[in-house]
């Protein structure tokens, strides 16, 4: 049996260490840049949602206005 205290087994727990942290930092790094083209697509398609509102809300607006029906007051 060795001892755990041995050049060679502390030699072995650091490559052990080296290596978890290598692959941590690599997973790390993958999750930041998914995460970053999540915001993206979030940021472009709350945009979106936003143009689309827009885009309904006028076309009401012009309905309303070619149908003859007035407006709906802003409280309502």
């Amino acid at each position: 049996m060795s001892d755990p205290e041995s050049p060679a087994a502390l030699g072995e727990r650091i490559d052990a260490l080296e290596m978890r942290i290598a692959y941590q930092d690599d997973t790390i790094e993958t999750l930041n840049r998914t995460v970053t083209e999540q915001w993206r697509q979030i940021d472009m398609l709350s945009r979106e949602v936003l143009h689309l509102r827009e885009r309904i809300e006028e076309a009401e607006t012009k309905s309303r206005a070619a149908s003859g029906e007035p407006e709906i007051p802003p409280h309502y």
